[in-house]
C-alpha cells in the first residue's frame, strides 16, 4: 500500500486535477474525479490479474510501456503549455476521465510494473487479499483527494488556474520526459546484459 501510495502520489495528481478541471463546473469535476478513480481501478486491478500473460502474449517489454506512458503525457503537457486544454468540449470530462488522469497518471507504467511484481512475489492466496485491499484502499484516497480539492477552485479563481495549468504543463512534461528516459535506459540495459551474456 505504501508502495502504490508514492508511486501513484495522491496529493500530487491534485494541481494537475485542478488545471485540467478547472474550467467545470463542480458536478463534471466530480464526475471526472470518479470516472478516472474508476478507470484506474480497472486497469490496475486487470494488471494485476492478468498483467504478466497480457505482456507475454502481446510480447511487450516492460520498458515500451512505459515509454507509451511518456509519449502520452508528452502531448498532454503540450496541450497544457499551449492553452488547448482551456476551452472544454462536450465531451472533455470524458476524456479527461481517460487520458491523462484515469491513465497513465494513476494507473500509470509504474503503477502497473508494481502491481505485477507484487502478485508473481506473493507466496500464498491471503497475500493476494492484502494486494486487492491495497489496491482498494489507495483508490479511494485518490477519489476523495480529488473529491475535495474542489474547494481550492475557489480560492484560485480563473487567473490562478490558468498558473497552475502552466506549471502542471511543466510538471507533466518533466515526468514525461522522465518516463522515456527511463524506458531507453532500460533497454540499454538490457542490451548489455544481453550482449554480456552472448559474450560469455
Amino acid at each position: 500500500m505504501v508502495t502504490l501510495f508514492v508511486i501513484m502520489d495522491p496529493p500530487g495528481i491534485v494541481p494537475i486535477y485542478l488545471a485540467l478541471t478547472g474550467t467545470m463546473d463542480q458536478r463534471e469535476r466530480n464526475r471526472a474525479a470518479l470516472q478516472a478513480t474508476l478507470l484506474s481501478l480497472g486497469v490496475i486491478s486487470l494488471f494485476a490479474l492478468l498483467g504478466q500473460q497480457i505482456i507475454n502474449y502481446l510480447h511487450i517489454d516492460l520498458e515500451a510501456l512505459q515509454g507509451a506512458g511518456g509519449l502520452l503525457l508528452l502531448l498532454v503537457s503540450l496541450q497544457l503549455l499551449t492553452g488547448q486544454a482551456d476551452e472544454p468540449s462536450g465531451t472533455a470530462t470524458s476524456n479527461i476521465a481517460l487520458v491523462p488522469l484515469g491513465t497513465p497518471l494513476l494507473a500509470g507504467p509504474g503503477a502497473i510494473v508494481a502491481v505485477i511484481l507484487f502478485v508473481q512475489q506473493a507466496p500464498g492466496p491471503a497475500d493476494y487479499l492484502w494486494i486487492a485491499l491495497a489496491i482498494l484502499v489507495i483508490h479511494i484516497s485518490i477519489y476523495l483527494v480529488m473529491r475535495y480539492s474542489g474547494f481550492l477552485v475557489k480560492i484560485l479563481r480563473r487567473g490562478g488556474i490558468e498558473v497552475l495549468t502552466r506549471i502542471a504543463g511543466v510538471l507533466l512534461a518533466a515526468i514525461a520526459v522522465q518516463l522515456i528516459a527511463d524506458a531507453v535506459m532500460g533497454y540499454v540495459e538490457l542490451f548489455e546484459s544481453s550482449a554480456g551474456a552472448s559474450a560469455w
